[in-house]
């Protein structure tokens, strides 16, 4: 059995999978925002996912910058130099544990279950905060895995700040007072795609991808606002930038678990199921 697990900024979803690559079940809990509460429940529930059958490998995503096992920062819980690596290890003796972005993972999840793979793509979820994965060539690229978009330094209300404090799904929230599931007003939307626009506006010109999935829980709305947002970045980009196409994420809710689950046939030998 493959455990993947997407820790997002306000809920975590752990899941199994079987062979065939699809998900057996799964059990969704707050995320604690204490590092030891998060092990320990953690612990718990893939235990009792698992019950008595043997776990293989467990594939953790953590939503900030990862680096060796550790997660250096994730912003929307405030977790610094984060070691989960260890206790697990310790805990579930000789079973693999690999440790990643989940944006990175989502991207990789999305990008590996599209017909064919394009040469780059951009993968951004819009949720509590706002995380960026690129794929190259089907693989998490090796130079920009330790990058996060959510963290663009934009200009927004004449103010220089990080794109993810006004663009996020909870900034959103906190600037309208309704989640995006709530929204019909074509002039709000018209405002978020301009929030959303500023980071898209730094990015593409840098990276250049030949698409753009969009995820996560904004992702989730995306129909609602992606003719204003393409209509801003075409106007707005420089004439020999085109704008790459831009599809929402086929699994929104899921990406970063499939992710998981590519990530652990990538690098586990011999591959696990």
């Amino acid at each position: 059995m493959l455990v993947t697990v997407d820790t997002g900024g306000t809920k975590t979803l752990v899941a199994s999978f079987r062979e065939d690559g699809l998900i057996h079940s799964r059990i969704k809990f707050p995320t604690p925002r204490d590092e030891k509460l998060y092990i320990t429940q953690l612990i718990t529930t893939i235990e009792s996912l698992s019950g008595e059958q043997p776990v293989d490998a467990i594939v953790v995503a953590l939503p900030g910058i990862v680096k060796d096992g550790i997660a250096i920062w994730c912003n929307n819980l405030e977790w610094e130099n984060f070691d989960l690596q260890t206790p697990l290890l310790e805990h579930f003796k000789g079973v693999p544990v690999l440790i990643e972005n989940d944006a990175n993972l989502g991207g990789l999840g999305e990008v590996r279950m599209l017909k064919e793979a394009p040469r780059s793509a951009l993968y951004v979820t819009i949720s509590t905060g706002i995380g960026t994965g690129v794929v190259t060539n089907g693989t998490i690229d090796p130079g920009l895995r330790l990058s996060e978009g959510g963290r663009l330094l934009v200009e927004f209300d004449g103010v220089v700040r990080e794109w993810e404090s006004f663009a996020a799904g909870s900034a959103i929230y906190k600037a309208y007072g309704k989640y995006a599931k709530d929204i019909d007003s074509k002039r709000t939307w018209l405002q978020i795609a301009d929030r959303i626009s500023r980071g898209f506006l730094a990015l593409i010109p840098v990276i250049q991808p030949d698409i753009i999935i969009v995820g996560g829980s904004m992702g989730a709305h995306f129909p609602k606002y992606s003719a204003q947002l393409l209509g801003l970045l075409k106007e707005k980009l420089p004439p020999h930038i085109p704008c790459p196409e831009f599809v929402n994420a086929r699994h929104p809710e899921e990406a970063v678990l499939y992710g998981c689950y590519f990530y652990a046939l990538d690098t586990l030998t011999p591959r696990t199921s």
